[in-house]
């Protein structure tokens, strides 16, 4: 598959699929939780976004956190241990070179390969992660300078800009 295909908003999708929002909203205390714990969660979650491939085994399950937590790390601004997840250049059908990971798990090329071709074009970084410490949701980020900081501004934005209010209040 090539990684035109797959839009940036599937590894939105999949970053999320760790959720380490612990706020509480209208009552509602969220949980920390993790959608990929077992070769069966990976496979429901490649289907669901058509990126199956052969079946799925523990160690893609691995493979997968790990490449989650690495891009969860360079959005912090981190160093990411992307050592695990090489690109090459292979020849396309068409005549031309793509851009091509080698992790063993279709879908998780096709991330990968996502990853890169979002780099390279510069929407990489409009990928953010929400500022707010109790939050860290993965957001597309649609300002217009690119600045936005909050995955919602009528949430986590407003729990800041709330917070800072009254510690200058006193």
């Amino acid at each position: 598959m090539n990684a035109a295909v797959v839009d940036l908003e599937v590894v939105e999708q999949f970053l999320n699929t760790l959720d380490e929002r612990t706020f509480s909203r209208h009552g509602e205390q969220h949980v920390r939780r993790d959608a990929l714990t077992s070769p069966g969660d990976l496979s429901t979650w490649l289907d669901e976004h058509d990126l199956a491939g052969d079946p799925v085994r523990p160690a893609d399950v691995t493979t997968a956190r790990a490449l989650r937590s690495a891009l969860r790390e360079a959005l912090l601004g981190g160093e990411p241990a992307l050592d695990r997840f090489p690109l090459r250049l292979v020849a396309d059908p068409s005549g031309g070179l793509r851009v091509a990971a080698r992790t063993g798990v279709v879908g998780i090329d096709t991330l990968v390969e996502t990853v890169a071709v979002s780099v390279a074009s510069g929407r990489w970084s409009r990928l953010k992660l929400c500022a707010s410490e109790d939050c860290r949701w993965a957001f597309y980020d649609t300002s217009r300078n690119g600045g936005g900081r909050w995955c919602s501004m009528e949430v986590c934005g407003n729990r800041h800009k709330t917070r800072t209010y009254r510690r200058t209040r006193g």
